[in-house]
């Protein structure tokens, strides 16, 4: 199903500078939920299951800001506190917890941190006063089965380094950013602590695109501090970032880590043993992030990430004739000598996946789709049109993967075989 209501809202492709446009994924992937929500009807009613009597507005949920954050100085980039929305759970599920970790690129200077300060992604000034809960959050049990009535968060996204940047990393920048995202990320878990997650019995711990690759660099820390009987888990959706040379053969996207790295002191929140005599370019790539890792986790990503292609395998300077501009756009539109190098970049994808392919309580749903970000939304979550592999929606193999129904690492044939995917188009 291709999307098509973007022209209007994609001005941000005017600015070229690739700092400001890898940060500009929050705004993408704001686009792609308006597009679902005014094109696709909800088809989906409730079943059998006892649910609250719920209205219509109930799944929009209040912006909460940490005021706890100040006192240990736990800020956003701007100074501004950091938020998050909070959904009490019911029921069986009033012990369980989803935390959800919104995403948004990341900042790799002082100029493009400085830019976010004027978006929700770097001040809670800026953010939404109320959001919907769809996807991985929905309250509905037609929409999320397995977890619809567990306690749920959603964790703003406003430090521009995946909650890992460290306040002495501030005294290079000269001005007044903040880099705080760790102290975020655990005066955050103090105040969920206090709510309730002191006693969870079980929970998943999930986040999109940067978010995800918080989730990834959050996930053992998150196991700590939970009760040693809970089951805690991972998710990183659109998170499984690859170290791969661009169309014109540069290290662009390691290159880009390794900056932002440097600018907020990201090592500092890695496994002291893991960064250990590694290049500080590598040591934010998924990959290398595995190795030290000891939670189980499972990985949602499509083998045509658009993001992906855009900013690392095709990114703007790597094509200044332009003539990967409609491939970009749209998947249907690439030539087939174009095709051939995105099956590459699929292939680099599952190498990069063969160690993991092998832990035991790992999972993977990995979709021949040309999209990014599929667990918060539902039409790609868990709907009648949602894309499946071997019959299973996300929601469905996450949910077997979680309560440990099956073995679920399923990885789709390529391009363009699966019919059930929602492959965008920005054209």
């Amino acid at each position: 199903m291709a999307i098509t209501r973007f022209h209007a809202m994609l001005w941000w492709r005017k600015w070229a500078k690739r700092d400001w446009a890898i940060a500009a994924v929050g705004f993408t992937t704001i686009v792609f939920v308006l597009s679902f929500f005014f094109d696709v009807q909800d088809t989906n009613k409730k079943n059998n299951t006892i649910v609250p009597d719920l209205s219509p507005n109930d799944d929009l949920v209040d912006l909460t800001l940490l005021h706890s954050a100040k006192d240990r100085g736990a800020f956003c980039l701007d100074g501004s506190l950091p938020g998050y929305h909070f959904q009490r759970g019911f029921g069986s599920g009033s012990r369980n917890w989803v935390l959800h970790i919104e995403g948004g690129g990341w900042c790799n200077t002082i100029e493009s941190c400085s830019l976010r300060t004027r978006t929700a992604l770097g001040s809670s000034k800026y953010m939404d006063r109320q959001v919907r809960f769809t996807g991985i959050l929905s309250h509905e049990a037609s929409q999320n089965p397995d977890f619809y009535n567990w306690n749920k968060v959603k964790i703003r996204y406003c430090d521009g380094a995946s909650l890992a940047g460290h306040p002495e990393s501030e005294f290079k920048n000269g001005t007044k950013l903040f880099f705080r995202g760790q102290l975020i990320w655990e005066a955050l878990m103090d105040e969920l602590l206090s709510l309730g997650l002191s006693n969870a019995e079980q929970a998943l711990l999930s986040g999109c695109s940067a978010g995800g690759l918080a989730s990834l660099i959050h996930c053992d820390d998150f196991r700590e501090i939970m009760p040693k009987n809970a089951a805690v888990k991972c998710l990183a959706d659109a998170g499984f970032f690859l170290d791969e040379k661009d169309v014109l053969g540069n290290r662009t996207m390691r290159s880009f880590f390794q900056d932002v790295v440097q600018l907020q002191g990201v090592e500092k929140s890695l496994d002291k043993n893991f960064v250990a005599g590694m290049e500080s370019s590598k040591c934010l790539f998924p990959r290398e992030i595995f190795k030290s890792m000891k939670t189980p986790v499972f990985i949602v990503n499509p083998a045509y990430d658009f993001w992906q292609i855009q900013h690392i395998l095709v990114p703007d300077e790597s094509d200044p004739s332009g003539s990967w501009r409609q491939c970009r756009l749209n998947i249907n539109s690439c030539s087939p000598s174009q095709i051939n190098i995105l099956q590459g970049y699929r292939d680099s994808l599952l190498k990069g996946l063969t160690d993991f392919q092998q832990n035991k309580d790992g999972g993977m749903f990995i979709d021949s789709c040309f999209s990014h970000c599929q667990t918060w939304m539902t039409e790609t979550w868990h709907s009648p049109n949602s894309p499946r592999i071997n019959k299973k929606t996300i929601a469905e193999s996450v949910g077997d993967w979680y309560f440990n129904k099956r073995d679920v690492k399923l990885i789709d044939c390529s391009f363009p075989c699966n019919p059930t995917c929602h492959n965008m188009d920005f054209s």
